[in-house]
This record gives C-alpha cells, structure tokens and sequence, in this order.
C-alpha cells in the first residue's frame, strides 16, 4: 500500500512538473483581438470618453480622421529617396484609426475600408526591407488590422494579409544585412522589434514556436538599446526619438504582456521605467521641446506617457499631454499615427487627478547627460532652461554639447535648431550617418557648433568623440543650477573649459561659462541661436525683442569682448534656409597661459534691480 501511495504521489509530482513546464504556452491568449485592446474593452473607453472631455477630444479626432479616409485613394507604393517610411507610417495611422472606428462605432464603412488599405499594401512587391523601419512599420498596421477585424474580414482577405505579413514582414527580419538592428542600440531596435512581434502574435493560430522565436528574439534585443536609459532615464537620441523609439518600445511591452499574461522583465533595464520623468521635464514653459540632436521644433502628443503613468500611477506624467489636447485642433492631433494608443492607456486609470509635477529640477546621465529647471509648472510666464552635456558621436548626435535653451515670459529666447530633413541631404549626396570628426555631416549648418548655442574656439569643430558629464547640479529654488565640463570638445584649443548654467532666484537666468588657454592664445566665439529681434544697444548689451515682449542679455567679464551678430545663412547648396534667425554673442581673445571668465545674464528690465552681478567662481556654486 505504500509502494503504491508513493508512487501515485511521484506521478502527481510529475504531473505537476509537467504541467507546469506548458503554462507559458498555455497562457498564450488565443481569441482575436489580442493587440493592444482586447475583446470587450471598448466600453472602458466609451466611459471614459464619456467623463474626461479631453479624452473625448482625442476620440472625435480619430472618428473625424477616419471619415476622411473613406473617400482618400488607396495607398500606393511611392518611394521617398530611398524610404517607403512615410507610406508604412500613413497605412498604420489609416489601419489603426479605421480599426479602432469600426470597433468603436460597429459602423462596416470603417473596416471595409480598412480591409481595402490592406490588401493595397499587400499587393506592394515588398516593404523596402532595405530600410527595415518601412518594414516594422508596415508591419504593424497591417497586424492590427488583420487582429481587431479578425471576425469581420472574409476568409479570402485574411489569407493574402497573412501571407504578406509572413512574406514580406517576418521573413525579411530573418534575413540578410538589413537585419543589424536586432542588436542595435537605437530606435531602429524598438521599432523593428515591436512591428515584426505585433506581425507574429497577430497571425499566430496554434503555432507558438513561431511566434515565441519571434519574441524571445526581441526580448533579448531590446536590452541592447533600453540600458541607454540607464541610470536615470535621459534617452540618448533626444525629444523626437523618445517619442518614436519608446512608443514602439512600450507598444511591444504591452502586446506582449497582453498576449503571453506575464509581466515584462526590467531588472536590468531600470532606467526606462524612469525615463517619462525625462520626458516630462524636456518641454519648456514656451511648449516648445528642448530639442538637442536630430529634433524638430515644437512638441507632439505623446501617447507613451499615458501608459507610463498608468504603470506607475502617476497622473501628473500627463501634465503636458492634457495641454496639448486642450490647445491644439481635431486635425492637429490626428497627425499621430498611433492615437488611439492614448485611449487605450488612458481607460485604465482616473485622467481627472491629472496634476501639476511637484519637481521643478531633473537630471539625468548616461550617454547624453542633461539638466532640466524651471521656475514654475503653473506660471506660463516661467523661466525654463536646459543643459545638454554627452557626446556629438551619440545616435543622430549634433555637435552641441554644451549647449542650452532658455524660455522666459513664455517665449523661448535660447533657440536649437533642431535637425534638417534627412531626404533633402541624402539627395544632394551628404554623407550624413558618418560621424567621424571629418565628416561631412558636420559641414551642414544645423549639426555643427558654430549654429549651437555653445563655444567655438579658433573657428574649430568640436572633437566628435569627446564627451561631457553633467558635473555637478542643484535643485535650490534661489540658484537652481549645473555645471559641465566642456575640457574634452576643445582638445588641443584649450587647457580646460566649464560651463553652468542657474536660473537665479526664479526671476532670471545666467550662463557662465571658465576658460584656460594652453601654450597658445585662443580665440573664443560665445553664441546664442535665438529668433528675435535683435539690437546691439550697449558695449555689453543686447535686446531681445519677440512677441510683444523683451530680454536684455547682459555679458560682464574682465576680458575686452566683441559682440557681434551673424546671419544664419549657409554657402552650401545642400543646408536648409532658416528665416528669422540670428546668430549672436561675442568674440574675444584669451592670452596664452592665461584664464578667463564670462557671466551672461538674461533679465526682463523689471528684474535688473535684483540681480547680482558679482557671481561667484562655478566649484563654489551650491550642489545637491
């Protein structure tokens, strides 16, 4: 009796065992949809439509949009240099929309229309696996379209989607060199990752090794990119590649959590989960982003932000998302290709304690280091500055290390320029993605120091390789401030070099910048980008005017300066024109040996009473 009672509890052990070696596949969610909003999940969103009118805003902009589709001709395969890019972008935004209408509304002219988009791209010979982001892409719309309208679609559509997302989305990422980006260490990681994962959980019927190929792939590549957000959650490509990388990052998140009922893993990738603070921090009191590297100007609706602060229930991640809704147009909003995205986020908890952050400070290191202040959150009239430190040799990295932007009065006075469209080089032959110190992508105008609001010495480049850390910083609300060390950009033009930047006492900003020159003198050009009038009114004074409003920038320094100004012109046929701006600052001589300092100020009149213009060395500066 025994032999047997041990026996039949070794058997129920294994069976055990057994079992629980086939949970993961078990688990495996099988019914359609799967992606992102699952079966019954639209009236969370119609309730919370129905309470928020923000969110509300974002789902007549969706259904508007996608009326307009219905009488749009098909997409057509239409190549951009050598992109299909904005054909994928424009079928994920047109599948995504129409999808979510019809799921939305029940109303067929949505997903017939969906289903016509579909089958156009899948006609495509193939998804420009040259350029894998048009893939990924690709990918992704037609996924989510073949899984939201899985029990709509006749047997015959959903058979030729599935073959091209077989043929020409999966199938491409296993072969060939376009397939780099699996390891890589950018946004083309995430993005490619998350569109061929979203193609494979989509078509999976009963077949999960092949999918699960597809995902461990991505679970271990994506690594390789997210620890750059390590440690505190700066993303190395800037404002415009959080908003595309970390999306895709978090829709992979999501689908997969979703489709395999289990919890990502972020152990080692910590950093991320504090990357929205980064993000937060990275839009001025001008709504204008701080936008170093290859970024445009302004700001976008940032859907990712929702699901951040769903998984940290923190409502006032989407400080900024809610302005912007409440700001900006119908047909302003819809120009983001995942919108619905937001809502699907936003559904899961309570959008009416959004709050005002608490922080005014944020910093942040890693392979782009940076340092974000404020004066206020509620005052539109806030001073906001921020500090980029890193390396020009960093992921679509510009030559601006140092540099800074400033808004007062809310308008922004300290300008980036931003990035020139990739196309518009490529075209004219610029060897753009080479960035070795003598590269030609550091002779256009908007990549270079000379057109950054940082230091230029003997008319020279920056060194591409060298790098900056953020050195010291302080969240004092009277002489909030950072400091870098510039010494590795001007390697053998200078001894060393520092800068810190403060906004003093909420009411005005400085910049101060230390130099040394080595065995030779050097020649010191200090330059700000701005987009205001501009007036040379004193020896040491110029007046900013913009808006209906005005700054003084005010330079004090025992060294004998030269302010001058310079067009923002280029001689190059291939550099984009920038109407309105001015270049301006001061030129000045330091001796050989010798050592100099430069305080510059910038003040509305009101405040000049109460500024202090003795300011102390940068190693004296209070420090967190």
């Amino acid at each position: 009796m025994l032999r047997i009672a041990t026996l039949l509890l070794l058997f129920h052990l294994f069976a055990i065992k057994l079992h629980a070696s086939f949970l993961p596949e078990l688990a495996l969610r099988s019914e359609h949809p799967r992606l992102l909003l699952l079966k019954g999940a639209e009236k969370d969103i119609h309730k919370a439509v129905a309470h928020n009118s923000n969110l509300k805003k974002v789902h007549e902009a969706i259904i508007a949009e996608s009326d307009k589709f219905l009488n749009t001709p098909v997409l057509k395969r239409e190549m951009t240099g050598r992109r299909l890019l904005g054909i994928s972008r424009e079928c994920l935004r047109r599948v995504f929309y129409l999808a979510y209408a019809y799921r939305m509304t029940g109303k067929p002219s949505y997903a017939d229309r969906a289903e016509e988009e579909m089958l156009a791209v899948s006609g495509f010979s193939d998804w420009n696996p040259s350029h894998f982001l048009d893939v990924a892409e690709m990918t992704m719309g037609v996924a989510i379209g073949y899984d939201w309208l899985f029990d709509y679609l006749p047997q015959s559509s959903k058979a030729v989607i599935k073959e091209a997302i077989i043929e020409k989305g999966i199938k491409p990422s296993f072969e060939g060199k376009g397939t780099w980006w699996i390891n890589g260490t950018n946004n083309w990681n995430q993005v490619c990752h998350a569109g061929i994962s979203f193609g494979a959980i989509a078509i999976d019927e009963g077949q999960p090794q092949q999918t699960g190929k597809i995902l461990e792939r991505a679970i271990a590549g994506l690594p390789h990119v997210m620890k750059g957000y390590n440690p505190d959650g700066a993303y190395p490509e800037g404002y415009n590649y959080w908003g595309y990388g970390t999306m895709f990052n978090v829709l992979f998140i999501d689908a997969y959590e979703k489709f395999k009922n289990k919890n990502f893993d972020f152990s080692d990738v910590a950093g991320f989960m504090k990357t929205p603070y980064y993000m937060l921090h990275m839009e001025g009191s001008s709504h204008n982003s701080f936008n170093y590297s290859d970024a445009g100007n302004g700001v976008d609706i940032q859907p990712a932000m929702f699901w951040f602060a769903k998984k940290m229930k923190d409502p006032s991640l989407i400080w900024n998302e809610m302005n912007f809704i409440e700001t900006h147009d119908l047909a302003q909003l819809a120009v983001e290709r995942t919108l619905p995205a937001l809502l699907i986020w936003a559904k899961d908890f309570n959008t009416e304690k959004e709050r005002a952050p608490s922080g005014l400070t944020w910093a942040g290191g890693g392979p782009n280091p940076v340092f974000l202040m404020r004066s206020s959150w509620t005052n539109p009239g806030a001073v906001y500055m921020g500090l980029k430190c890193g390396s020009p040799s960093v992921s679509h990295g510009h030559m601006d290390v140092g540099s800074f932007v400033l808004d007062m009065n809310g308008e922004r006075w300290a300008e980036d320029l931003g990035m020139q469209n990739y196309n518009s080089l490529e075209t004219k032959g610029v060897d753009l993605w080479n960035m070795n110190q003598n590269s030609q992508r550091w002779t256009v105008f908007r990549y270079n120091n000379f057109a950054h609001n940082t230091l230029t010495i003997n008319g020279q480049l920056q060194h591409a390789k060298g790098k900056a850390v953020l050195k010291a910083y302080a969240s004092d609300k009277q002489f909030m401030n950072a400091q870098t060390d510039l010494s590795d950009l001007y390697k053998e033009q200078l001894v060393g070099a520092s800068r810190g930047i403060a906004i003093v006492n909420g009411s005005y900003a400085l910049v101060r910048d230390e130099v040394s020159a080595g065995a030779k003198a050097a020649e010191l050009r200090w330059t700000l980008v701005t987009r205001a009038d501009v007036s040379i009114i004193a020896p040491d004074r110029i007046l900013l005017k913009k808006g209906g409003k005005q700054v003084v920038v005010q330079i004090k320094s025992d060294q004998k300066i030269v302010i001058k100004s310079w067009p923002a012109i280029s001689k190059n046929d291939y550099d984009a024109a920038n109407p309105g701006v001015t270049l301006i600052g001061f030129e000045t001589e330091i001796a050989a040996g010798k050592s100099a300092a430069f305080d510059v100020f910038f003040y509305s009149d009101k405040n000049k009473p109460a500024i202090d213009f003795n300011v102390a060395p940068l190693k004296t500066w209070p420090k967190d």
